[in-house]
């Protein structure tokens, strides 16, 4: 149940999203009870074949999903989104630089986990790959947006 990009309504209690990247083909057993619990799941590309989300989406949890180097389905190759008054940009490959109006820039691509600022700000940050990591671990990462705009970034390991 792959669902338009849209902006939630502020809410009380935090969201909880799963972020993940570069399943490749590969959903592993466990990684589904793994996102019970999300309000979300992100996919920032290199799904490879769109039977890898089946069990994702059994979940019945929101999921967008970005369209990765190795992806032919023609999922958007960017995602916009808007949670807690904070702004997303979703991209596979992160580019040189931040856009305009954005506070958070997520990708996935290099299937090495980051979290850096850059000078202006901007938070770019990888939950990691979920298949042949460069880092030697597999990773996802649990993004979650208070009412107020906090966020928290946790990574994950399978």
């Amino acid at each position: 149940m792959i669902v338009p990009s849209v902006s939630l309504p502020p809410v009380s209690s935090p969201v909880r999203i799963a972020v993940i990247s570069d399943t490749h083909d590969h959903c592993p057993a466990d990684l589904p009870g793994r996102l019970l619990g999300a309000d979300e799941i992100w996919h920032l590309g290199d799904v490879c074949a769109p039977a890898t989300l089946v069990e994702l989406e059994a979940l019945g949890i929101p999921l967008h999903v970005v369209r990765g180097n190795n992806d032919e389905h023609p999922w958007p190759l960017t995602l916009r989104l808007v949670r807690g008054g904070r702004v997303f940009h979703l991209e596979h490959i992160a580019p040189r630089r931040a856009y305009a109006g954005v506070d958070f820039m997520l990708s996935g691509h290099t299937h090495v986990p980051t979290d850096t600022t850059d000078t202006n700000g901007v938070r770019w940050l990888n939950p990691g790959c979920i298949i042949r990591p460069r880092a030697r671990v597999r990773t996802f990462a649990w993004l979650t947006v208070g009412a107020e705009g906090a966020v928290g970034w946790e990574w994950i390991e399978l």
